[in-house]
């Protein structure tokens, strides 16, 4: 069995192609950084180092590497070998995936089993995503195509941060992992990966990771770096940053109870889990990584304004999440080429501008006003 990974970054290395070596897949690393392929075939094995309580190591063998941007044919030629395909890229990437995978799917014997797509990345539905990329590129090839392959939402869940310096291709992780895929794409003959779990209905499980873990990071990530605090762990050891953080999960909780019917107690239960992963101290993530991008996480399906959105419209309550944006929007990070644009468009438009365009709001939804409110509070801090 052969799996193409695209992205041979932390993630792919310590989370997604590490169980898929666990699930006896021989595995190819499909990435454009010059360098990290180098890196990794110059190795014929690497460890993935858990920190923390239970923590352990397992090294990962049989794998190698290729340069999609410089032998972009070989790539192709794997993917339509390949019995699964998965990537770790973010979601704005797989625009620049999806014609290989187009390509390789052209190649593809017709009477071999479909090719198993996953996008593995911190977005609803990416798999949607890629496939309607696949499927514009195609046009009217998509036809003969489409049966060649299923496509399989996920939900992934792995905190990896940023690397010692020196490790060379291993790579350091938290223990916990969660990585649940959508069962009915595949029929009788689900891809084999020990850990992950299978499940009919999806929605409810990536929901409540992005709007639990990725908006309980961020949330962290924002108000220690508002605090001068540099890492996660350091920052949730502050009372008040504590408090609010939790104030934020609560909130989306209660959408997603109200949402998606999922009991309260599990949720307070997971809230909880959560939190304990973040101030794990033998992780050395800092709210930098953490909080970089502040554009894409304050955009309107995502981890603030997606939850708080549909509170609002529940008439739920949102003070927090609010409370939270507004940490966001003072996130000043000039090596963060996002960070560097929020804090520019807040000293040149005026509020309501902001706020439709990074969040992409409508002027009368219920939460525009809210946020309107917080983005005239950051412009004021600035002297606008």
């Amino acid at each position: 069995m052969k799996a193409v990974h695209f992205g041979a970054g932390n993630i792919g290395r310590g989370f997604v192609g590490l169980l898929l070596h666990q699930g006896g897949y021989e595995l190819v690393f499909s990435d454009v950084a010059a360098p990290l392929v180098d890196a990794i075939n110059a190795v014929d094995r690497y460890t993935v180092h858990e920190v923390g309580e239970g923590g352990r190591d397992t090294v990962v063998t049989g794998f190698r590497a290729l340069n999609s941007a410089e032998h972009p044919d070989a790539v192709i030629e794997e993917i339509a070998g390949a019995n699964v395909v998965t990537t770790a890229v973010g979601p704005t990437v797989l625009k620049f995936v999806a014609p290989l995978i187009m390509s390789g799917l052209a190649l593809r014997d017709p009477s071999s089993p479909p090719l198993q797509i996953m996008a593995c990345e911190n977005a609803i539905n990416a798999t949607d995503l890629l496939r309607d990329e696949i499927k514009e590129r195609a046009g009217d090839a998509w036809d003969a195509l489409a049966g060649r392959a299923v496509f399989a939402n996920t939900a992934v869940d792995r905190i990896v941060p940023a690397q010692p310096e020196g490790a060379g291709v291993d790579v350091t992780v938290e223990p916990f992992f969660e990585w649940a895929i959508e069962r009915p794409p595949f029929g009788d003959d689900p891809p084999t990966i020990p850990g992950a779990h299978f499940v009919d209905d999806l929605a409810p499980y990536i929901e409540r990771k992005l709007f639990t873990v990725n908006t309980g990071h961020a949330t962290t990530a924002y108000f220690g770096a508002r605090a001068g605090i540099d890492t996660i762990a350091a920052a949730l050891a502050d009372d008040d940053i504590a408090g609010r953080v939790s104030a934020a999960l609560e909130e989306t909780s209660a959408l997603l109870a109200a949402k998606h019917g999922l009991d309260p107690a599990s949720l307070a239960d997971y809230r909880a889990t959560i939190l304990r992963r973040f101030r794990n101290a033998a992780l050395p993530d800092t709210v930098w990584r953490v909080g970089r991008q502040p554009l894409r996480k304050l955009s309107r399906h995502e981890r603030f304004v997606g939850p708080a959105a549909e509170a609002a419209e529940r008439g739920l309550p949102v003070d927090a999440l609010v409370d939270a944006m507004g940490a966001a929007l003072a996130f000043d990070d000039t090596e963060d080429a996002q960070s560097v644009d929020l804090q520019r468009m807040l000293r040149e438009q005026d509020a309501a501008t902001v706020t439709a365009a990074v969040t992409g709001l409508e002027p009368q939804h219920p939460l525009f006003a809210r946020v309107e409110a917080v983005v005239a509070a950051r412009q004021a801090e600035l002297g606008v």
